[in-house]
């Protein structure tokens, strides 16, 4: 009995205290993972379900955390072996003091994450860790010591991170490691020599860093290499011979490095190389032809370099070629017969270079071809009769040029077509597409040819059309098709210059027409009043045609129409007054026609000079002569008479008193007068009524302070205004009065409205549209679909091209950025703080003294209108990336092209819509020529809102 009760209370004590015990051993793992838990920024509460349920039912051998999201264990639970936190919205700082437990964890997975500060060097405890993925976060600062003692690693992603200094060279100790990622950080110095001596290497990416030096030889040790990425940094030298050695590799992408020098032609022994990207370098000499020998490729961009010489004739045999792209070189020669006998091959890119000759006659025969661009250089004869037969071209670029002859046949029913240009050449014949059978096409330009047979009547079959320039083919003739307004997203038709003849069709659908482009034809007839449906023009030239009858009036409608050309024509009766109501017109031509009667005296007209009138023989007014009978203001002499004494009295009246007025004020002195100027838009305020709306407790003779630079204010009428408050030097102030009246003539859906200023001899007080919809930086993490970002992109580029295009002299922006778009009523985008950084230089004496002295500036202007370009791809960046790469422009730059455009098509959720994926590759493509560099290498703010005027938005 006494045997029981011992082996009973021995029982008791084991159940007491081993069993919890051996529960705390057990679940170290979950404490740890709680510890780490406390240290992380969980927003999106990922790690809702990490927590330890009192009184739950568990094994005392078993983790608890084998259960929680992201953990995996082993089969009986009792040790964890993988981490995946990817993906969960977390945040933070690592201390990394938690992972000395974890010794049996093989896996660990941070990526996509906004994980900061340094890498924690308690990582490198987990000894037994093959897989490291630390991807897309921001961990900043040196890489820290320690890695080396991972020595079972296969896998190390770092990529995307803001990392510096040096790339650690106690990587190479990694005997094991097969991938290593540091690309997309701000990694310096050279590329360590000791990777040439990994062991089991298959994947290296160090593209998108700050990384410098040579490149070094001993990475043709590499035997194991199948992947190498080091391009996107800022090198020094050639490309080093010894890469020829890297037996293995497939993909090799040393672009935009800064290499100079010739290629290799030991590259050549990379026989198992299937993509050689080099482009955006500066290297020189001609193609080696033993990359023939290169069986296995089918990727080669070698654009943008200094290469010269012709394509190698030895191309014809890399029967695996998909990709051949040598633009923006100064290669010469004629294109090798050989190159059309490439079955792979889908794009061609050859343009801007000195090629001569005719292209190869089978060129498309018997191939897949679906992107050709040869334009810009000095190719002649005949375009290739078999162009489109393989069935699939979406872009046939041939512009600029020599071609003659015809339309091949392939390409009149080619139905995959999306794009052809072939202006700026010799063709000739008539326009044979079959429209019908181009369901997709959406940009065509055929000007500056010899075509003829007029424009096709089916045209309107194109349902996507939306860009069709026909201009200075002088010989086309016939009419414009009746339908051809009916296309439904139609923007830019153009065809000056052509010989058409009859009228202009009714304007029966015209959603989306923006620019009507018809002068130096012969339309007679007059110009339908129907005109007034195409809400969307902007710019309607018809001049140089035999137009007659009355001018609608209707156009007052085109609320957004900024050019309007009907000179050279036989119009008759008086100009609408209406036109004057257009805030957007900004320039107008009626010249040479036969308008009667007196000038509208609307704003509008009046900022237009004598010759937007000329050549109308019984038109007066301002800015022609005077209107007869205008003096005689009373029908009779006797009315004359008794008028021109009252006039002389009111005279004599006036006079006394401003001159009582003005000694008044010449002994007070009138250093704190007031003054007002009003704009369109503005009621005729006194300078009074403005400044009692500020403080109505202040005097009008001193000078009124506001609270701050900027606020707003009602005015008495109730108008809520937006006030910047401006000092400046009074030997200044007539110039910058001038520069701030051009600033509120500047009048543009996109730009908000200056609406006058109320000023002294010290200070000016700038009155703007209140608009209380907030700005893009505000709302730039709002969640919008691709429409809604291309719309405000669109808005953007619209409001500063007019500024830097459509005012003369040119008014650059000067601070363009997120916070400076601001939104109306019906959310559309408005430039604001526009001009203002000139007037600030201005009034420190850095800029021209007065507005005819401009010219003076120009250098100061023109990188000013430069630098707005550079911002603007800024801001579309910031949108692409829904506010991500503000301040990050370096880095994007940086990375990789392959992995920008997969980020951002993430970012957009764009799915599976290759349409729409087209789309965003094309802003992106915009947003990255205006930040280039070099400013002489961005395009202008007019060509770059061409780029992105031909894409189409997706519609609800």
């Amino acid at each position: 009995m006494g045997i029981f009760h011992f082996l009973c209370l021995q029982l008791l004590v084991t159940l007491v205290f081993f069993e919890p015990a051996l529960s705390a051993d057990a679940d170290v793992y979950s404490e740890a993972l709680l510890s780490l838990k406390k240290e992380l920024v969980d927003d999106q509460n990922s790690l809702s379900d990490w927590i330890l349920s009192p009184g739950g039912e568990t094994s005392p051998e078993k983790v608890t955390a084998c259960s929680w999201s992201g953990v995996s264990c082993n089969e009986n639970s009792t040790s964890i072996l993988g981490l995946d936190l990817s993906r969960k919205g977390l945040g933070g700082e690592l201390s990394g003091k938690q992972f000395s437990v974890f010794k049996e964890v093989t896996i660990l997975n941070l990526s996509d994450n906004s994980f900061s500060g340094q890498l924690p060097v308690g990582i490198f405890n987990l000894s037994g860790l093959a897989t490291l993925d630390i991807s897309r976060n921001n961990f900043s600062g040196h890489f820290p010591s320690g890695v080396s003692g991972l020595r079972d690693l296969v896998v190390l992603n770092a990529f995307s991170n803001s990392f510096s200094g040096p790339v650690p060279a106690e990587l190479s100790q990694l005997e094991h490691l097969k991938v290593l990622n540091l690309a997309g950080s701000y990694f310096s110095g050279p590329i360590p020599s000791e990777f040439g001596s990994f062991k089991s290497l298959e994947f290296i990416h160090l593209a998108g860093n700050s990384l410098s030096g040579k490149i070094p030889p001993e990475l043709g040790k590499l035997q194991t290499v199948t992947h190498m990425e080091i391009g996107y940094n800022s090198y020094e030298g050639s490309i080093p011979w010894q890469l020829g050695n890297i037996s293995a590799i497939e993909y090799l992408d040393i672009a935009d490095a800064n290499l100079s020098g010739l290629i290799p032609s030991e590259l050549s022994n990379l026989t198992k190389l299937q993509s050689l990207f080099l482009f955006k370098n500066m290297l020189t000499g001609l193609i080696p032809g033993e990359f023939s020998r290169m069986i296995s490729l089918t990727d080669l961009d070698l654009s943008v370099n200094l290469i010269s010489g012709p394509i190698p004739e030895s191309f014809s045999e890399l029967k695996n070629l998909r990709l051949l792209s040598l633009m923006y070189n100064e290669m010469n020669g004629t294109v090798p017969e050989g190159i059309a006998d490439l079955p792979s091959l889908e794009t061609l890119l050859i343009w801007n270079n000195y090629f001569t000759g005719s292209l190869p006659s089978s060129l498309g025969k018997n191939m897949k071809l679906k992107y050709i661009d040869v334009s810009t250089n000095s190719l002649v004869g005949a375009v290739p009769p078999d162009i489109c037969s393989g069935g699939v071209l979406i872009k046939l670029i041939l512009f600029s040029n020599k071609f003659a002859g015809s339309l091949p046949p392939s390409l009149t029913n080619c139905s995959s077509l999306v794009r052809l240009r072939l202006e700026d050449n010799s063709l000739s014949g008539e326009i044979s597409l079959t429209f019908s059978l181009l369901p997709d096409i959406t940009y065509i330009d055929l000007s500056r040819n010899n075509f003829t047979g007029g424009v096709p009547a089916e045209i309107h079959q194109a349902s996507k059309l939306e860009f069709l320039n026909v201009s200075y083919n002088s010989r086309l003739g016939g009419f414009i098709p009746e339908e051809v307004w009916s296309l439904p997203f139609l923007q830019n038709f153009s065809a000056s210059s052509c010989n058409i003849s009859g009228n202009v069709p009714s304007f029966d659908s015209c959603q989306s027409l923006s620019v009507i482009e018809l002068n130096g034809n012969s339309l007679f007839q007059s110009l339908p009043k129907s005109v007034s449906r195409c809400q969307a023009l902007e710019r309607i030239d018809l001049s140089n045609n035999h137009l007659t009858g009355l001018l609608p009036k209707e156009l007052a409608s085109l609320s957004t129409l900024r050019v309007l050309d009907l000179s050279h024509n036989n119009f008759t009766g008086p100009i609408p007054a209406k036109l004057g109501d257009l805030s957007s017109l900004q320039y107008l031509n009626v010249s040479y026609n036969d308008f009667t009667g007196s000038i509208p005296s609307e704003k509008a007209f009046r900022s237009m000079d004598g010759s937007a009138f000329a050549g109308n023989a019984r038109l007066c007014g301002e800015p022609l002569r005077q209107c007869p009978g205008s003096v005689a203001i009373l029908g009779s002499k006797g009315t004359g008479k008794l008028l021109l004494v009252l006039l002389l009295c009111v005279g004599i009246v006036a006079f006394f008193a401003a001159l009582a007025f003005g000694l008044f004020y010449f002994r007070k002195g009138n250093k704190g007068q007031w003054k007002m100027v009003s704009f369109d838009g503005l009621p005729r305020f006194t300078a009074k009524d403005i400044l009692k709306s500020f403080s109505s407790a202040e005097s009008v003779e001193s000078t009124t302070s506001l609270p701050a630079l900027v606020c707003k204010a009602v005015l008495p009428t109730g108008i809520t205004v937006f006030v910047k408050n401006m000092e400046w030097d009074a030997k200044r102030m007539k110039a910058m009065m001038e520069y701030i009246t051009r600033m509120g003539n500047a009048r543009h859906v996109n730009l908000i409205r200056l609406l006058g200023f109320c000023y002294n001899k010290q200070m000016a007080y700038l009155l703007y549209d209140y608009l209380p919809n907030g700005n893009l930086a505000e709302k730039m993490r709002i969640k919008r679909d691709w429409s809604a970002k291309y719309r405000i992109v669109m808005g953007v580029a619209r409001g500063l091209c007019f500024l830097h295009h459509d005012c003369y002299p040119a008014i650059p922006h000067g601070d363009l950025k997120s916070s400076n778009v601001v939104f109306d009523e019906n959310m559309e985008p408005r430039l604001t703080e526009f001009g203002l950084t000139y007037l600030v230089r201005m009034n420190k004496g850095s800029m021209g003294g007065t507005v005819s002295n401009l010219e003076a500036d120009n250098n100061a202007i023109r990188e000013q209108l430069q630098m707005d370009v550079y911002n603007f791809g800024e801001i579309i960046l910031e949108i692409l990336t829904n506010g991500r790469s503000a301040n990050a422009v370096g880095s994007i730059r940086s990375k990789p092209r392959d992995v920008l455009v997969r980020e951002i098509l993430v970012e957009n959720e764009v799915g599976t819509d290759r349409s729409l994926q087209e789309e965003i590759k094309s802003v992106l493509e915009v947003a990255l020529l205006c930040i280039q560099n070099r400013a002489s290498d961005r395009p202008s703010i007019g060509d770059a809102l061409k780029l992105l005027s031909v894409l189409k938005p997706p519609r609800k």
